[in-house]
């Protein structure tokens, strides 16, 4: 028969593309089926055989068969929303610390087990295959790592949120350390691809810079500005699936990639000038090339304005097209069905980017298009340092965003003329409430900006919540009390305990059945059992086996060997000053003086771990790290130190690295100066694994102590109120000579002791302990910090004791469940319904 395309395409044409076009059989979720499409991946698609040594494809072969099975509940959960025509919310972060995909899915899925079956009858193991996945290089530390357990728990309780973010091609750094000091090495996670993301170019958006605004009548005379002669850029749009528990739904994690409108001048190319002709591709694509890039610079600082407006800009236009597929032109009912929820002040750009587009291209008079974005962002600060509000100056807006800073110019006139009227003649509160500071160099008070323009405003602890409303807000609490709530911060149990904790998953399933992973609270069940001795014995043998599995990692990390019969006292997290690592370190030397001494009665053999990046340029956290692995190499060298006590620095943290640390650690440091911490989420993490905190009243550390009870937790420093009463006459020269063990220590500093080859090096810090201007007190709260440490070993060496506080702990933990979170952000802000996928 000769060709006809009729014959082929004929019955494909006449079909309802969504019925014949997607009917599929769906895809098994037991062993042979997973088995099956393994196989096929493996050889078809990936091409390999069994002479392939490499792990790599195995690891691609399971994640693509994984997200097909995905795929089908991707699909129906959102034709699922469409059919609801449901209210949704837009989480938008510059940060996402995912994590690895492969056992959160798998998790999720509820087919561990037989995907690890399936593999083992093919003869590969699971553990090893999963080792392959990098960690994906979207965040830095807490902010970014929340975002993804808030993601987790709104697909959990069924809700249409979708995250938007930034695809970075390379991480914030591959942390290594040399002779101490850290060095930062490029994270380019995306060196082999990524087989949980989809590519949507259909939907990319066109970003614009720099250009100039001009305005104009229309034919009734209305004024309206067009921004023009910009220069532009694509974003491209990847999404990956985000799965429920169990649930059938899968939400939505779409990140942008930038790139240029043209591959490159072809006319340069000819005549030669190579570097022209790619110019313009190469500047786009700097845009997502690396997280945070240092802003230390001009350069730098105008990159990260370009990323918040690229992340604001391409998602308000995204959302916007979905609007019109689904309900046509007619915006006036925009924001009854849309929310938009800024995850601190980087998206905020996002509030005079909606004003943009609402005015110049949907030609909505002001009003109108305020109405609708003040009713649509919410804000959520996660700082209380007045340096972390980001302000930029205004020269640099106007040169980026010229059409921006026009539309926050009238934002703020009109914002001025309110606060005016509300209290006349006061210039002062006008001053400290305008989103432009005024100065030498004005700037442009983006945390101002979203509170301006957002319906709701929250903080993320109780204490962290009364002191924004106190003091770093407080003039816009006078102006607008209803505006500002409280949500305190909180971790997936899916992540944090039933998939990195798999030994203690199985135990806590078996006394109380599995009911806890969906709902925390639950877990609250297992507190009579810590009485119980038998169960103590079980959940002591867990911990023991989870810290010898990080002992590995140190071992191999750190090249320090750590008993896992001592206490495992552990503080991972971003290396700042306010976190106080350096209390810790001291504390370290405080010991180590006390075992030279012989100062050994009763002593308890304590492992001490710290972890975690600074940001580079922050050269005084640099130097703590490297007081970190000096001390680290003069204790772990000491033959008369022995096993009495360990000290390693683990370099590069990151999830996949939190996923051994948190179900191994005895002892969770959470030390921060009170009032500095807005949350803390790595002290819940701790916390529902079984560790006890020694910490200060700070963030969620409070919250925490309410649940747990002062017994199960070592309370020490000043609290918030002290600090700041202390503060004008604090002097920590005279803490220091009253303290006997504090001069030691600092003896031991300021004689060169850990730096003997390397003379002044730790002077810098030196110096900011005895600053009367310390705003970090840390000679203050030492005394108070040791009593606790020793508190805290003495209960560790009474087994029973300290097992059964370990089980109260996890079995206080439902609070900080995220699920509690996203339940109450959507009672308060969203008012989301939600929506189970479609049946298949």
């Amino acid at each position: 028969m000769p060709y006809n395309a009729a014959n082929y395409f004929t019955p494909l044409v006449r079909s309802k593309p969504n019925e014949r076009l997607t009917e599929l059989p769906a895809l098994g979720l037991d062993a042979d089926a997973i088995a099956e499409d393994f196989k096929h991946y493996f050889v078809h698609a990936l091409g390999r055989d069994g002479n392939c040594k490499s792990t790599h494809y195995p690891y691609k072969a399971l994640a693509m068969s994984l997200r097909n099975r995905l795929m089908e509940r991707w699909k129906r959960t959102q034709e699922a929303y469409d059919e609801a025509s449901c209210k949704r919310t837009y989480y938008l972060s510059l940060e996402f610390l995912m994590g690895r995909a492969l056992g959160n899915s798998m998790l999720n899925l509820g087919i561990t087990e037989p995907a690890t079956h399936g593999l083992y009858q093919l003869g590969l193991v699971l553990e090893e295959i999963a080792e392959c996945e990098p960690d994906a290089g979207l965040g830095n530390g807490g902010l970014g790592r929340l975002a993804a357990c808030f993601l987790d728990s709104c697909a959990t309780l069924q809700l249409p949120v979708k995250g938007y973010g930034i695809r970075y091609a390379y991480g914030m750094f591959r942390q290594e350390i040399e002779d101490g000091y850290q060095l930062e090495e490029p994270d380019h996670w995306l060196r082999d691809g990524n087989p949980w993301e989809m590519e949507r170019p259909e939907y990319k958006q066109r970003v614009s810079f720099g250009g100039h605004t001009e305005t104009h009548l229309d034919n009734q005379g209305r004024r309206h500005s067009s921004w023009v002669d910009t220069s532009d850029v694509l974003a491209v749009p990847y999404d990956s699936p985000i799965p429920g528990y169990r649930n059938g739904t899968v939400n939505t994690l779409r990140l942008w990639q930038s790139a240029a409108t043209d591959e490159f001048d072809l006319d340069e190319f000819n005549a030669g000038s190579y570097t022209e002709a790619v110019e313009s591709k190469n500047h786009a694509e700097n845009i997502t090339m690396v997280l945070y890039p240092n802003d230390a610079s001009e350069n730098g600082k105008e990159l990260r304005l370009k990323q918040q407006y690229f992340l604001a800009s391409a998602s308000m236009k995204d959302v916007m097209r979905e609007w019109k597929r689904l309900r046509g032109n007619d915006i006036s009912r925009f924001a009854e069905r849309n929310c938009f929820q800024l995850n601190d002040t980087h998206p905020t750009i996002a509030v005079a980017e909606l004003m943009r587009l609402l005015l110049d291209t949907e030609r909505l008079d002001w009003e109108q298009a305020w109405e609708i974005t003040r009713n649509t962002m919410a804000y959520t600060n996660h700082t209380l340092l007045p340096e972390a509000l980001e302000r930029w100056p205004v020269l640099l807006f106007e040169r980026l965003l010229p059409r921006l800073l026009e539309i926050i110019y009238e934002i703020n006139a009109r914002h001025l003329a309110e606060v005016a009227a509300r209290w006349p003649g006061d210039t002062n509160r006008q001053r400290r409430l305008s989103i432009i500071e005024e100065g030498d160099t004005p700037q442009v008070r983006m945390a101002y900006l979203a509170i301006v323009g957002s319906f709701s405003v929250n903080g993320v602890a109780e204490l962290h919540s009364r002191l924004l409303v106190e003091g770093l807000f407080r003039d816009f609490y006078e102006l607008w009390p209803e505006k500002f709530n409280n949500k305190t911060n909180g971790v997936t149990q899916r992540r944090w305990l039933a998939g990195c904790n798999p030994g203690l998953r199985e135990l806590i399933s078996e006394a109380i059945s599995e009911g806890w992973i969906s709902d925390l609270e639950q877990i609250r069940q297992i507190e009579p059992l810590a009485g119980d001795s038998a169960f103590r014995g079980r959940w002591h043998q867990v911990k023991l086996d989870n810290k010898r599995r990080l002992a590995t990692l140190v071992k191999q990390d750190c090249g320090v060997l750590f008993n896992p019969e001592a206490m495992f006292d552990v503080q991972v997290k971003r290396i700042h000053e306010y976190k106080r690592q350096l209390l810790n370190v001291l504390h370290v030397i405080h010991l180590y003086n006390r075992i030279k001494a012989g100062d050994t009665a009763e002593w308890t053999p304590r492992c001490v771990l710290i972890g975690g990046k600074a940001a580079p340029g922050y050269a005084q956290a640099k130097r703590i790290i490297k007081l970190v692995n000096n001390v680290a190499r003069v204790v772990n060298r000491d033959p008369a130190i022995g096993d009495l006590l360990k000290v390693a620095f683990l370099p590069n943290y990151r999830v996949t690295a939190m996923e051994i640390i948190c179900p191994a650690t005895d002892l969770s440091e959470q030390i921060s100066t009170a009032g500095k911490e807005a949350s803390g989420t790595g002290n819940m993490k701790f916390m529902m694994n079984g560790a006890l905190t020694i910490g200060t009243l700070d963030g969620a550390n409070i919250e925490i102590l309410e649940e747990v009870g002062d017994d199960h937790f070592f309370l020490f420093g000043l609290t918030e109120e002290e600090v700041v009463a202390l503060r004008p006459q604090y002097d920590p020269d005279r803490i220091i000579a009253e303290d006997s063990d504090l001069s030691r220590v600092m003896e031991l500093l300021e004689g060169g002791h850990f730096s003997q080859f390397e003379p002044g090096i730790f002077d810098p810090i030196v110096a900011a302990i005895r600053s009367p201007g310390d705003p970090w007190m840390v000679a203050a709260d030492f005394d108070s910090y040791v009593k606790a440490q020793q508190a805290a070993a003495a209960a560790y060496r009474d087994r029973a004791r300290w097992v059964s506080s370990s089980i109260i702990n996890t079995a206080s933990s439902g609070k900080f469940s995220t699920d509690r979170t996203m339940r109450e952000y959507n009672d308060d802000i969203w008012g989301l319904a939600s929506v189970p996928a479609l049946e298949p």
